[in-house]
């Protein structure tokens, strides 16, 4: 009792979990960078170093997810840093594919949603093509509602990256 678990691989640190210097270490949960270590980044509802994989046996460097606005698709401004950083992460990652799933909050019908998620995820996958990704890489997937952060609406409005 009280003891790290050994391990080599993240894969065997379970969900959330990682494999540092031969220990399994817990990632801290997080909405936000501020919520995380100086040297971490908040990665999918997780605080992770540069570097390390968003999910036990992925690639090795994370991809953030981007934020919209209100009932809109068009990719902000302030968003796209995070989407460089993402196609420069992608480009170095052979082999793989991204799913970029689309979500919304809640105000609309479910069909509506299910519209504006697909636009949004789309309109990520076109302005990162335009920033050199491949196009055959990226996968659109839309959620709609049905996967809330928690966080607010503010978050719901997203399009996250899960590798292939």
């Amino acid at each position: 009792a009280g003891k790290c678990k050994a391990c080599a691989t993240d894969s065997e640190c379970g969900p959330g979990g990682s494999c540092q210097a031969g220990a399994c270490k817990r990632a801290t949960k997080c909405s936000k960078d501020e919520d995380c270590a100086d040297d971490e980044d908040c990665v999918n509802g997780l605080c992770r170093k540069p570097g390390e994989a968003s999910n036990p046996g992925d690639a090795t460097c994370p991809l953030q997810a981007v934020y919209f606005g209100f009932d809109d698709s068009s990719v902000q401004a302030s968003e796209r840093d995070r989407l460089a950083a993402n196609v420069s992460c992608i480009e170095t990652t052979k082999g793989k594919g991204v799913y970029l799933i689309g979500h919304t909050d809640t105000s609309g019908t479910d069909e509506y949603n299910i519209a504006l998620s697909e636009r949004r995820a789309q309109a990520v996958a076109d302005y990162m093509s335009r920033l050199g990704s491949d196009p055959a890489r990226l996968q659109v997937v839309p959620k709609g509602e049905t996967e809330p952060t928690g966080l607010g609406d503010d978050r719901d409005r997203r399009v996250e990256f899960q590798w292939h």
